[in-house]
């Protein structure tokens, strides 16, 4: 076999092996997150549940599973493809119990007073406008309802200003920024929970009355 046939042979199954084990790894990170979010906002079978900014929907099957037949998930998102690929995996799942909403950039399109619980994963410092979608993700949840924000800090170390949170080293906001913007908003006992850096998570809940 030629010297450069071997190299090419051996730089293909290098990256297979590369793009498998991280597969592997995210996978494996989907689950310890669903689990932890499953625990901190007390996801039970029968629970209304929004994932926010659902992405291409990994964490929807499990959270799908975790509030059964009795239970709703929505899954939201502002991008039309992402919208898409969440309803593939609905289908190819059988996932009955979920609902897959368009999202706007203030707001999540979320009935009022629809959720026990909303959870969004690495997408709060995409928000033009944090006031905005906050006081409307309180409106969504239920009284005593509980919101999850996992995210990851800058590298700067300093939020930058709404809408310049995804540029360099401002990509990403602080903790305390998003507890500040929380409780600006409304939520109550808002705090900073254990989780695997460098994500953080931020949860807070709807006051009961």
């Amino acid at each position: 076999m030629p010297f450069t046939l071997i190299r090419t042979t051996a730089l293909v199954a290098a990256l297979a092996t590369w793009s498998f084990l991280q597969a592997s790894n995210e996978q494996k990170r989907d689950e310890a997150d669903a689990v932890r979010l499953i625990e901190v906002l007390d996801i039970r079978p029968g629970s209304t549940v929004a994932d926010v900014g659902a992405g291409s929907g990994p964490l929807v099957p499990l959270i799908s599973r975790q509030v059964g037949s009795t239970g709703r998930l929505y899954a939201t998102d502002v991008n039309a493809d992402r919208l898409t690929e969440i309803k593939k995996v609905v289908a190819s799942a059988s996932l009955e119990n979920v609902t897959v909403l368009q999202g706007g950039a203030s707001q999540t399109n979320l009935p009022d007073g629809c959720c026990d619980a909303i959870f969004m994963r690495l997408v709060y410092h995409h928000f033009g406008d944090p006031p905005a979608m906050n006081a409307n993700l309180l409106r969504a949840l239920k009284p005593g309802g509980r919101l999850a924000i996992l995210e990851f800090p800058p590298d700067s170390k300093v939020s930058a200003p709404p809408g310049k949170r995804t540029d360099g080293a401002s990509h990403g906001v602080m903790s305390a920024t998003v507890v500040e913007e929380l409780k600006a908003a409304g939520f109550v006992e808002v705090s900073e929970v254990p989780w695997t850096a460098p994500t953080f998570a931020i949860v807070g809940r709807r006051a009961n009355q």
